[in-house]
């Protein structure tokens, strides 16, 4: 009788080792780790801890399962270990740890704006597409899942992701993606891995604002991703907050690329200066006073909230009227100073990937030549020189051929979208 059970031992452990070796560790770690393994009547039993985890790992595994059992001569059962009870040893139910006596506490909202809505969102006809995509996808409406919103730092995409949250019906859960990381490795420490799984599924809504913080983290990812295929072949609406679009992340495998890009992707475009202005107004800032911090403040959505709090805060403490005065005094560490024209034309060197002296030079490449109208579009948009004093800007060209750069760029901006961004960004900097 000892010899048998011992020989059961051995099998389970080697039954074990045959399962982590048909898949790779985090989703051992994340599915199989936490179950019960007995063999009852030639059965492989696995005790799974909620009906979700038995539903899930019979279905996605079954191959494996099938697989692993029949190379040890047994069948197999995979079942919740309350139903189980008579065929798991009390050391097993101890370590198994079921979610019924030790449950998941959600994580603080710390990143949710409860007070955010579509209209304290403002607009411009660059981010038409993308407001529009996040209000039907908040309504229930939409055919589409993951949205996938991307953009620069400060353009508002948590904004959007807050807007959605609060006008969504049902339950949303909303996470930044350092907290699933942070919530993934909590819940396997304390053995509430499938309560966990249950939380982030159990939704109508899911939200991850920081998608590219889980790059590079494997085990993490491979949870994300199949949390992602759970909930979209549910019907579950999804919605992914990134940096960079879906194509462009690092640290992700294409699988993972082509999942994020599977539903809808639409960029937000950084706060434009009538956005700006619009913002500065919208908080009760003087007319004159916003129209001068519209044109040098950054077009990003964090600097001009601090610059929004240090005016109302001196408003409130020092009992001033902010005017344009005291405002360029009160912000001196925040507003762009005004370049001169080598100035901008070197800085624009740098952003386009050229250098000077080939600006300069006489250098014929397409690539330069672009680069070198573009300068002389912007110096035109943003300076009040002449053609002729362009021209000595961009390595004293004369006045007819700053005048054909130009007009070539112009005719470009309405066939190359591309170019005509980059080229309202440029503008809008140097303004």
């Amino acid at each position: 009788m000892q010899a048998a059970t011992i020989k059961a031992i051995v099998d389970v452990d080697a039954i074990k080792q045959e399962f982590a070796s048909k898949m790779d560790a985090a989703r051992f770690n994340s599915w199989f780790a936490p179950l019960s393994f007995e063999i009852v009547d030639n059965v492989l039993v696995l005790g799974a801890q909620n009906q979700f985890a038995a539903d899930f790992i019979s279905t996605t595994y079954s191959n494996v399962l099938n697989t692993v059992a029949a190379n040890f001569g047994l069948g197999v059962r995979v079942c919740v270990n309350k139903k189980v009870a008579t065929i798991v040893t009390p050391v097993a139910v101890a370590q198994a740890n079921d979610n019924n006596v030790q449950s998941y506490s959600a994580p603080c909202e710390t990143n949710v704006d409860k007070t955010a809505d579509f209209d304290s969102f403002v607009s411009c006809e660059e981010n038409a597409f993308v407001v529009s995509a996040c209000k039907k996808m908040a309504s229930g409406a939409a055919t589409f899942s993951p949205l996938f919103i991307y953009g620069p730092a400060g353009c508002g995409k948590t904004l959007l992701a807050n807007c959605i949250k609060n006008a969504s019906h049902g339950k949303t859960v909303m996470m930044s993606g350092a907290q699933f990381v942070s919530e993934f490795a909590r819940a396997l420490h304390d053995r509430t891995i499938f309560a966990f799984k249950d939380y982030c599924r159990n939704c109508d809504t899911f939200i991850l604002d920081d998608v590219q913080v889980l790059a590079g983290k494997h085990a993490t990812c491979e949870e994300f991703l199949q949390l992602v295929m759970d909930l979209r072949n549910e019907g579950k609406n999804i919605v992914l907050v990134s940096s960079a679009a879906p194509s462009n992340l690092s640290g992700f495998d294409h699988r993972a690329q082509s999942l994020f890009a599977s539903g809808l992707s639409a960029d937000v475009v950084a706060p434009s200066r009538t956005v700006r202005y619009e913002i500065f107004l919208r908080a009760g800032v003087d007319v004159n006073v916003a129209n001068m911090l519209a044109g040098r403040v950054l077009a990003d959505g964090h600097v001009i909230s601090g610059v929004l709090n240090k005016i109302k805060t001196y408003s409130e403490l020092m009992g001033q009227t902010i005017d344009e005065k005291v405002a360029e005094r009160l912000l001196s560490d925040t507003l762009k100073k005004s370049k001169s024209p080598i100035v901008m034309v070197k800085s624009m060197c740098e952003r386009l990937g050229v250098t000077y002296e080939a600006v300069c030079g006489n250098g014929r490449c397409r690539a330069l030549v672009m680069a070198r109208q573009m300068m002389m579009a912007v110096l035109k948009s943003v300076s009040g020189l002449s053609l002729a004093e362009i021209g000595q800007y961009v390595g004293g060209r004369d006045h007819a051929t700053v005048m054909y750069g130009i007009e070539k760029i112009e005719k470009l901006k309405s066939t190359d979208l591309i170019l005509s961004a980059q080229l309202a960004e440029m503008i809008d900097e140097y303004k």
